[in-house]
């Protein structure tokens, strides 16, 4: 069963600001430990919104309307990814459960989907 743990975005990740070191360090191990588990298909971050794109189709049938960030909403953003591959929904909580608070600072959130295959 495949996951997507979403890292939601902060104030502080829409600024462009990196991780502190130790954050830095506690991610790596925790996707070490996801990789030598098995369990870890992909993990990326993202860049801030201002240098995104949304394309959105407002009227069915007519053509899309581009519009470039920064998208203010920082709540429904997203800053970053980890796909796992688990057997139950329960293992993949256990693994959201061990990450870090992705963003520091007590403003982490993290989101988990199932993905459809």
């Amino acid at each position: 069963m495949l996951f997507m743990l979403i890292v939601k975005a902060s104030k502080n990740s829409e600024a462009g600001n990196l991780p502190s070191d130790e954050l830095m360090e506690a991610m790596t191990a925790y996707n070490k430990e996801l990789v030598c588990a098995g369990v870890r298909v992909a993990a990326k971050g993202l860049h801030p919104s201002s240098n995104g794109i949304r394309i959105s189709f407002p009227v069915s049938g007519e053509n899309p309307v581009i519009s470039e960030g920064p998208f203010t909403e920082s709540n429904d953003l997203i800053a970053g990814f980890i796909l796992i591959d688990v057997s139950t929904k329960e293992e993949a909580i256990k693994w959201a459960m061990r990450m870090p608070d992705p963003q520091g600072h007590g403003e982490g959130q993290i989101e988990l989907r199932q993905v459809f295959e």
